[in-house]
């Protein structure tokens, strides 16, 4: 085990993990300006593939959701409208613009139901997965986007991919508990299921002069979902404590009378510290034991994405919460990766609470939850739901037989990415190739290198360390950082004279490679990422080494 993961103490049992990664999804540009960057999603990848994260779990390219599966929840115009509309052709589209909301908060931009369309799809899949049993975990920070309504685009969101994933998990689940701990109130999935006591929704938020401006604590559903709707409206500033304080009892309760057969969990990270939009003051570890927390309930757990407009901490918080799902605990250096500068000037993993006002007293807390939590009571015992057959859809074909296509494959050719993206590394399991740079290891190509340094008094002979083997250096190989930035090789060089190097994995080199991997193409580099140089206030390297300061719009 490297000491870049170290095991959680206490697990009971190892998680089967799906993680679901489309590397397109980087590509797609909300526009200058845009304080939504896809990008973040990438740079998540990157820190989850350099930690050797990808060895704990099985990585998938989910298949796009089509316009069929989009209309389980949205109307049929809206979809078409979304699979229509261009920049280069959005003025015949004037009229319908107004009618969607489609415009200011969300764009028209290249390529927008392609990436509605990955959004989707990994939501989706995840929760087939998860109802098929071949997963106990499934991952798709692409996802969780629980502001877009059944014909109305809102808050950055344009397809509910919670939505589309709740629905799928309904068809094998009696109910299904849906928990959002994003700054905004997750009026979207809560509308849906506003009638209904099959889902129950759990939203912490901030509310008051807030967008959306949903939420208020006597929100509750009504007709058969009366009382199956909880909000907790929160104030600026909650801390790690406080918002512990409540989350844990009032899940706890959940959990014991609503007794859902699976969770969805939105992890929106506009709740930590620092963030562009939101004004709560979680730090990252404050905001992954929620994860930790609803985690040791071992029900079928969808973890989806959502709102974190400061980019270098969504990444963190989310490969980190990728850790926990995974049953490890990431350690504190960030990797070198192809965002490293990103990550400056501490590049550690953490991100910690500011010293802000916590607005939220003891008192109101309590109050809050004594509300909440006698609203809960209301609801009674699980409710109970009448037998039926399950409904067939398209997806299901792609399931139960995702091998359909072996008996036409080239016998001659080498297995093909998707494979070995689905291939998890055991416990235990040791070869030459992926214990090297690892543990006892380290530096040593093979067992009798170590044993002859020990004989002639640990000198090494050979160019097992030297500089020259220094050209040669690699980041483990793994994903979009196959490539080291050449900021981070030349202050190395210039540190130690003489530099041991990891020899990275025969595995984790595959793994970096082929057009459908769920890493990033090979040659990419920060450089040739064209939102590398977006429009952040944070400062952020560009390809000619200057540093490019561009204000953001301040959208709700």
């Amino acid at each position: 085990m490297s000491e870049k993961m170290v095991p959680i103490e206490g697990e009971s049992q190892k998680k089967r993990v799906c993680y679901f990664f489309d590397s397109d999804i980087g590509g797609f540009h909300y526009g200058p300006g845009h304080p939504m960057k896809p990008t973040r999603i990438r740079m998540c990848h990157s820190l989850v593939m350099n930690y050797g994260l990808y060895k704990k779990m099985e990585i998938f390219r989910a298949k796009p959701a089509t316009k069929r599966e989009m209309t389980q929840f949205h109307s049929d115009e809206y979809v078409e409208f979304l699979s229509r509309i261009t920049p280069s052709n959005m003025n015949s589209f004037v009229k319908e613009q107004h009618k969607y909301n489609v415009g200011d908060d969300c764009p028209v931009f290249d390529g927008l139901f392609e990436y509605c369309s990955i959004s989707a799809g990994g939501s989706m899949e995840g929760a087939a997965r998860l109802s098929r049993d071949k997963c106990d975990i499934a991952v798709n920070w692409a996802g969780g986007l629980h502001h877009a309504k059944k014909s109305e685009a809102s808050g950055f969101c344009y397809v509910n991919d919670i939505v589309l994933g709740i629905l799928e998990l309904l068809r094998y689940h009696n109910r299904v508990l849906y928990i959002d701990i994003d700054v905004h109130h997750g009026d979207g999935v809560e509308e849906a299921f506003y009638t209904t006591d099959r889902v129950m929704t759990v939203s912490f938020h901030k509310y008051g002069e807030y967008f959306p401006g949903t939420g208020e604590l006597r929100d509750v559903g009504v007709m058969k979902g009366k009382y199956y709707a909880l909000n907790f409206p929160l104030r600026d500033g909650i801390s790690d404590e406080n918002y512990k304080s409540v989350f844990e009892p009032v899940i706890q309760q959940v959990m014991e009378q609503y007794d859902p057969s699976a969770i969805v969990l939105q992890c929106g990270t506009d709740s930590l510290s620092g963030d562009k939009l939101g004004c709560l003051n979680l730090s990252m570890r404050g905001h992954a034991n929620c994860v930790k927390f609803v985690k040791s309930f071992n029900k079928p757990l969808l973890l989806l994405g959502g709102g974190g407009y400061t980019m270098r901490n969504v990444s963190r918080a989310w490969a980190y919460e990728t850790g926990l799902a995974a049953g490890v605990e990431l350690g504190p250096e960030i990797p070198a990766n192809e965002y490293y500068e990103y990550f400056g000037p501490d590049y550690e993993l953490d991100v910690k609470s500011s010293t802000t006002d916590d607005l939220n007293s003891p008192a109101y807390l309590d109050r809050v939850k004594r509300i909440v939590l006698e609203n809960l009571r209301h609801a009674g015992g699980p409710p109970s739901v009448q037998m039926s057959d399950i409904p067939s859809m398209p997806i299901d074909q792609a399931l139960e037989d995702p091998n359909e296509d072996e008996d036409f494959m080239d016998p001659d050719d080498r297995r093909p990415m998707r494979l070995l993206d689905a291939r998890r590394q055991a416990d235990g399991e040791l070869s030459d190739s992926d214990d090297e740079g690892e543990g006892g290891r380290r530096n040593h190509t093979r067992y009798r290198d170590r044993e002859s340094e020990e004989l002639n008094g640990g000198h090494k002979f050979g160019l097992g360390g030297g500089i020259l083997n220094a050209g040669s250096m690699n980041t483990h190989g793994a994903g979009p950082s196959g490539h080291t930035t050449a900021v981070r090789i030349l202050s190395a060089v210039a540190a130690e004279s003489a530099m041991d190097v990891d020899t990275p994995s025969a595995e984790s080199n595959a793994g970096g490679s082929g057009t459908d991997s769920a890493a990033a193409k090979p040659g990419e580099t920060a450089e040739d990422d064209p939102l590398a140089k977006t429009e952040d206030k944070e400062e952020e390297p560009t390809a000619d080494g200057m540093d490019m300061v561009v204000e953001t719009v301040h959208s709700p």
